[in-house]
């Protein structure tokens, strides 16, 4: 349960800095990418989104920022940030800032929204791909650069590029709950690219074998990169390597990334052949 809360576009200068605050609090206080109010505030006259969760008390514990534009031809979102306080995570409220998003963006004949997000970060990909419907193709090489926030940290910032096709009935279906969200019995088919073990730091993974050729494949991550991180940085970054040479040669082959299943002691993607309908439906 989410609790009581209130989401609607950002306002007032307080509410600004509350977002400003929150940026802080999430990505650190060396974050050097923090999205100034006078931004926040522009985006909503251009069809951007800066928009927040409040509580009973009219306190900001969420926020979601995303500007519009043109892609290819056809109008495009990208969703820039997206944070909730710490202390309300897990609870389902990262969900309905999206959900709101789509909600502003879908009147405006907006139906793309794109974004970034940690290969390695297995909660994000479980929001992102199983929970919204968005599916990955797009492998990007240290994005960011060095952006002072502790969670880049250690292992760079390589980027996996969500596609989220708002109207489509495959994030229809998930959003109305019309699709179950699929567990490691319904992948059991699906070979495992990089089998993995328990070493004396954590997870490990074996050097991934990019010869599969089945319909659909895994490619395990770690449940929990940050703990990792920091009890393991030199196995944190091996798990980038070995995942970085996965992605970037299942998705030259035209394989997508359209789940992610979590498995006993570990995550895994789940990328089916571009020439599957499923995650085009």
């Amino acid at each position: 349960m989410t609790g009581s809360y209130t989401l609607r576009p950002l306002r007032t200068e307080e509410e600004f800095r509350a977002c400003i605050a929150l940026q802080r609090e999430t990505w650190g206080e060396d974050f050097g990418e923090v999205v100034p109010a006078t931004i926040l505030k522009v985006v909503q006259f251009v069809g951007g989104v800066a928009a927040g969760a409040f509580d009973a008390e009219d306190r900001l514990v969420g926020f979601v920022f995303g500007v519009s534009g043109v892609r290819d031809g056809r109008l495009a979102h990208w969703s820039d940030m997206l944070a909730v306080r710490r202390e309300l995570r897990d609870r389902g409220l990262g969900e309905r800032l999206k959900r709101y998003q789509r909600e502003l963006l879908l009147p405006l004949g907006i139906r793309t929204v794109l974004w970034t997000f940690d290969p390695l970060e297995s909660r994000n990909a479980y929001l992102n791909l199983t929970r919204l419907g968005a599916v990955a193709r797009e492998y990007r090489r240290d994005v960011y650069g060095e952006s002072g926030s502790p969670l880049h940290r250690g292992v760079g910032t390589d980027r996996l590029i969500a596609e989220w096709e708002i109207d489509s009935p495959r994030v229809r279906a998930r959003l109305d709950g019309d699709t179950v969200a699929p567990g490691p019995a319904d992948m059991a088919d699906a070979p495992l690219c990089n089998p993995t073990r328990e070493g004396g730091a954590g997870l490990e993974s074996a050097e991934p074998d990019l010869s599969l050729d089945a319909e659909r494949i895994r490619l395990a991550i770690p449940v929990d990169l940050q703990a990792l991180k920091e009890r393991a940085p030199e196995l944190a970054v091996d798990w980038r390597r070995k995942t970085r040479l996965a992605f970037e040669a299942y998705f030259a082959r035209g394989y997508v990334a359209v789940e992610l299943v979590r498995e006993a002691g570990r995550s895994c993607y789940v990328l089916e052949r571009s020439d599957r309908a499923a995650f085009l439906s």
